[in-house]
């Protein structure tokens, strides 16, 4: 009589009423649950590196349309005083055409000829330049400026300190701070050594000294 060696020939246990295939899916899904979580790791690395694409991509359409944006206002920017300049050289061009027609208009005042229609038609022009934005200046008594002022005449006076225009012979005019036509003036100048004797006058006025008259010095007299 043999004796049978236990475990060779014993199948896994199966519960009753199941068939031995029932066994095999248990060992598969096992297999499955084992390998998810490798899965999703893999599918999230891909997601974030998609989504560090994206936001490169976004940030750099942010820069380009930033860019262009300052681009853009700049232009406006450039436009908008090519603009201005443009339209100042026309009114400046303008205006310049009609400064002699002002000139004769002031001639005529100073002579008393401005009346009747043509007083008003003059004083309409004048009106219309000045809200254009011309302005008149020049007067006697201001020092004479080389920027502003153009001397036809020069004198001596002895009643100025310094280069003074004494006679305004054509009027200049500006449009804002450009100035379009400097005034036309007579300039007097200080008479020469005049300076320096007031000079020397004020320095011994400073000094108190006074002139020496012998018949008041109390010194004795000769005979």
């Amino acid at each position: 009589m043999t004796e049978e060696t236990p475990g060779f020939d014993e199948k896994p246990d199966v519960p009753s009423g199941a068939t031995p295939d029932d066994a095999e899916p248990k060992a598969a899904s096992s297999s499955e649950e084992g390998a998810a979580p490798a899965g999703d790791a893999s599918e999230k690395a891909g997601l974030t590196a998609q989504l560090d694409q994206v936001r490169t991509a976004l940030g750099e359409r942010t820069a380009d349309l930033q860019r262009l944006q300052a681009e853009y206002q700049n232009y406006r920017r450039r436009v908008e005083r090519d603009r201005i300049a443009v339209k100042e050289i026309a009114v400046a061009n303008l205006l310049t055409e009609l400064l002699p027609v002002l000139d004769d208009i002031g001639r005529a005042r100073e002579h008393g000829e401005l009346v009747g229609g043509f007083k008003s038609v003059g004083e309409s022009l004048e009106t219309v330049a000045a809200k254009m934005g011309l302005q008149q200046f020049g007067k006697e008594g201001e020092p004479f400026d080389p920027t502003i002022h153009e001397a036809l005449m020069h004198s001596y006076a002895p009643d100025v300190t310094e280069t003074t225009c004494v006679a305004i012979l054509q009027p200049g005019y500006r449009i804002g701070e450009r100035t379009i036509r400097p005034a036309r003036v007579a300039v007097a100048e200080p008479q020469p050594g005049a300076q320096t004797v007031k000079s020397a006058d004020e320095a011994g006025a400073e000094k108190g000294a006074e002139p020496a008259d012998d018949k008041d010095s109390g010194g004795p007299d000769e005979g």
